[in-house]
């Protein structure tokens, strides 16, 4: 299965939602190119909504490492959701639970940010 990805504006959060499996470097590239893209128009608050991704692998948790980093120099946060059971076993694997902020949905996520 393909990797794709969607990004959603509700100001003042990006929502990035990501489908299929994230494993290749240059899929993942793209992915980030249009992340940089984001942040240097000032975006500083992101939420992933991985319900639909079905597997990552350490290009994934690069990723996920590299957006928060991103947010959080900017003074702002990423709140990954929808978290599948397999990605979950891979952040607890990791220890990256106690990194990552996570909600169950983009509407629990939204409201970390006050955002209705």
């Amino acid at each position: 299965m393909s990797f794709t990805f969607n990004i959603i504006q509700k100001e003042p959060v990006a929502i990035i939602s990501l489908y299929g499996e994230l494993i290749d470097r240059n899929e993942a590239q793209h992915l980030m190119d249009q992340i940089d893209g984001l942040s240097d128009d000032g975006q500083k608050y992101f939420i992933l909504e991985l319900s639909e991704l079905k597997y990552m692998n350490s290009t994934g948790l690069n990723v996920l490492i590299n957006v928060l980093t991103k947010s959080r120099k900017k003074g702002g946060d990423l709140v990954i959701c929808g978290v599948s059971k397999k990605v979950q076993e891979l952040l607890l694997v990791t220890k990256l639970t106690s990194v990552f902020s996570v909600s169950e949905s983009t509407e629990d996520a939204l409201t970390k940010f006050n955002v209705e």
